[in-house]
């Protein structure tokens, strides 16, 4: 039997993503790709293999997989409840997956999508250069029980046990966008509103895009239903016909008609994808100076992920206060959290 992955159970939102298709947008085919592209890079990390290899996305739930022969695996994104035949395994780490054991990913206990990377990555066929299913666009499948996922080679050596703390993207908060070519058809003052307006995560949201539901009244552009249907990308945020904002997600449409108050910066998508409903957050309007800055610290900090990574149990040879650590009451406090 070949290396690979046997799916036991499946949540409804499983899906094999990579970095995506870009360059189809004149064709019709959004970039599609990951919905948080970071949890790429931090798997990779954890992995020490390139972000451009496929892994399993699950949205809301995971579900129970086995492998095939022993495989290191990294467990990134939205944390949810992990367990290796009934043990308990830490997220945001890398863990060596043994044959014919039970791994086990339950409900996210924040945020939207976790991750299940693999030693060598998902290598399912490509379809346009990438492997990521685009189910808007019908290239792909979810992943569903009895699938068997091949998985190619592992070359990124054979070390586990690595932890990595993530960037905090999964409870709201501030979300940094820049205006364009149509934020001069809203009104300056709805423009301010909107700034310092508190939306919520609706129950309406997918791969496609997220709806959030402000705290006041809606937003309207002037002249609006006299907009042009123009090429739209994620992250675009179209004002809809009911003024609530609809933030454009990796299978976004790739023309739209509803006017665009501006556009999330895609260091920050993430933190829209990962808002799960109920969770409330903020549009600030930064400079387009200030814009590329975040994108190049962005790009800098996913560059130095490596040089991040901790042991997830530290080598007693490696404390120089060990006399001082609280050896005894960590250990019975880990046991406890258990």
């Amino acid at each position: 039997m070949s290396r690979g992955l046997i799916v036991h159970q499946a949540g409804p939102g499983v899906s094999v993503q990579d970095l995506g298709r870009p360059g189809y947008l004149a064709f019709g085919l959004s970039r599609g790709g990951a919905a948080d592209l970071r949890a790429l890079h931090e798997g990779a990390a954890l992995l020490g293999q390139a972000p451009g290899l496929a892994a399993l996305e699950m949205a809301g739930t995971g579900g129970t997989f086995e492998a095939t022969e022993p495989m290191r695996i990294a467990l990134v994104g939205a944390p949810m409840r992990a367990h290796l035949d009934g043990t308990p395994l830490a997220w945001n780490a890398s863990h060596l997956l043994p044959a014919g054991a039970r791994l086990v990913v339950g409900p996210a206990s924040a945020g939207v999508y976790g991750y299940l990377h693999a030693g060598g990555g998902i290598a399912t066929p490509e379809v346009l250069g990438a492997r990521a299913a685009h189910l808007a666009a019908g290239l792909g499948a979810a992943v569903s029980a009895g699938d068997r996922l091949p998985v190619g080679t592992d070359r990124g050596g054979a070390e586990t046990g690595l932890r990595l703390d993530p960037e905090e993207r999964f409870a709201g908060g501030a979300v940094r966008i820049v205006a364009g070519c149509q934020t001069g058809l809203f009104d300056p003052a709805d423009v301010a509103r909107f700034e310092e307006t508190v939306f919520t995560r609706d129950l309406r949201g997918n791969r496609m895009g997220v709806r959030l539901i402000p705290d006041g009244e809606g937003f309207a552009a002037r002249d609006g239903l006299s907009v042009l249907s123009e090429a739209i990308v994620p992250g675009d945020i179209q004002i809809t016909g009911d003024g609530v904002p609809f933030v454009l997600m990796a299978e976004s449409q790739t023309t739209g008609g509803y006017p665009r108050i501006g556009a999330v910066l895609p260091c920050d998508l993430a933190r829209v994808a990962q808002a799960a409903p109920g969770t409330r957050l903020r549009l600030r309007f930064v400079p387009m100076g200030e814009a590329l800055t975040a994108e190049r610290r962005a790009a800098e900090a996913r560059a130095s992920l490596r040089r991040r990574l901790t042991r997830l149990v530290r080598d007693p040879r490696e404390i120089r206060d060990l006399l001082s650590c609280q050896l005894i009451s960590g250990a019975i406090a880990g046991h406890e959290e258990e």
